[in-house]
């Protein structure tokens, strides 16, 4: 059990959990050329690493990148990790069967090194000098966590959105390291759409008077406002029309459209994402949010393969499970689908479903019966085989 963990409870909880955190002083050199002589990376795990040390799974964040994704800091907190829903005692990944590490991205800004730690050249935040980063660089500083924690293969690799980009990333740059790729609401590279959705959203922070190019740390201000914007555009493409028609409507907040009565009227929607933006913009940094939609943005796994997914998959040597869901429109069930095609024409095994909900991208996230079962079946596969391993 990690260190300042408790039992879990009956209900399917971690518990309480305390973060861990590893830095590393071998130098780590980028994609874009540079090297980041040393950093830290801040963790959560949850469950135990057997004896023979092969029931592990990685879990890669999406967007905001938060290692805390399961059970709570402290019995006072209102909400568990980021993805409680499925994580936990009896839950699709099963904390009574695997070990399970949750980490945060370089660049973050949630105790990994990012934009906001100090640059030891300078001896100031790094701000926009931090280095560009790209999901491949990620991954390797993963593996190099899995090295510390002394796990040679993953039983799986998880994640959703962004983080599917890496489960996927890890089957081509290690692909003896782990055995099970689950790739959920994810795409082998963004539309010009989202590109622009992401763009405009960068826009919104770089716009704000207090974003001062990039150094506002230095200036002891803050892009709240247009982090808030930028938090409010992003929110609104994670969702879809249907669901925010049934959970909202057209109700008001305040005002009235009463004949003769000149009051401004506000809609729930908007007070729903004006609460989101300044929520957000409160305890994340806009310069990681810029550096991580790049990331999103950049990303192309067959880039480097002549433009052939075939090709790149060729590479992987586990097993897939792609999840979709029928209304997300940012990371359509299509995209899934061009991922299911090119692993069948690699010879790769992989399991495909697309899940009915109106929840739109943000269903990956939320409860779902059908969602937790098919996950739950395909993980339970992957715990017999560690089990099988164990000599159980």
């Amino acid at each position: 059990m990690p260190p300042g963990s408790e039992p879990a409870s009956a209900t399917g909880s971690v518990g309480i959990v305390v973060p861990q955190q590893h830095t590393f002083t071998e130098p780590l050199e980028l994609a874009c050329g540079r090297t980041l002589r040393d950093y830290t990376l801040v963790y959560e795990t949850y469950g135990e690493l057997n004896a023979e040390r092969s029931n592990a799974v990685l879990i890669c964040h999406a967007l905001s990148g938060h290692h805390h994704a399961a059970g709570r800091h402290s019995p006072d907190d209102k909400r568990p990790g980021w993805w409680d829903n499925y994580i936990g005692p009896g839950k699709p990944i099963d904390t009574d069967r695997f070990f399970v590490v949750s980490l945060n991205n370089l660049g973050g800004c949630h105790g990994s090194t990012g934009p906001a730690d100090t640059n030891p050249g300078t001896g100031k935040p790094w701000g926009p000098d931090f280095p560009m980063l790209r999901v491949r660089d990620w991954v390797h500083s993963q593996a190099r966590l899995a090295d510390a924690l002394g796990i040679e293969q993953w039983a799986a690799v998880i994640g959703g959105s962004l983080g599917g980009m890496q489960a996927m990333r890890w089957a081509l740059e290690y692909p003896q390291r782990l055995r099970h790729c689950v790739v959920i609401a994810s795409a082998m590279k963004l539309s010009a759409q989202n590109i622009a959705f992401n763009e405009t959203a960068r826009q919104a922070i770089t716009s704000d008077p207090d974003f001062c190019e990039g150094r506002y740390l230095e200036h002891g201000s803050l892009p709240r406002r247009g982090l808030a914007v930028a938090r409010m555009i992003g929110h609104i493409t994670y969702l879809s029309d249907d669901g925010l028609g049934r959970k909202f409507g057209r109700e008001l907040r305040s005002g009235t459209f009463e004949r003769g009565v000149e009051e401004q009227v506000e809609f729930q929607v908007q007070s729903y994402l004006r609460y989101q933006g300044d929520t957000f913009s409160g305890s994340f940094d806009p310069n990681t949010y810029i550096l991580m939609t790049r990331a999103l943005d950049y990303f192309d796994l067959a880039r480097e393969y002549g433009d052939d997914p075939v090709a790149a998959f060729r590479n992987a040597r586990c097993r897939f499970l792609l999840l979709s869901f029928t209304s997300d429109w940012r990371f359509a069930p299509e995209r899934s689908r061009e991922i299911a095609d090119a692993l069948m024409h690699a010879n790769i095994p992989v399991s495909y479903a697309e899940i009915e909900s109106a929840m739109g991208h943000d269903a990956f996230l939320l409860p779902n019966d059908r969602y937790r079962r098919v996950f739950g079946t395909y993980m339970d596969g992957v715990a017999a085989e560690c089990m099988g391993e164990a000599g159980h």
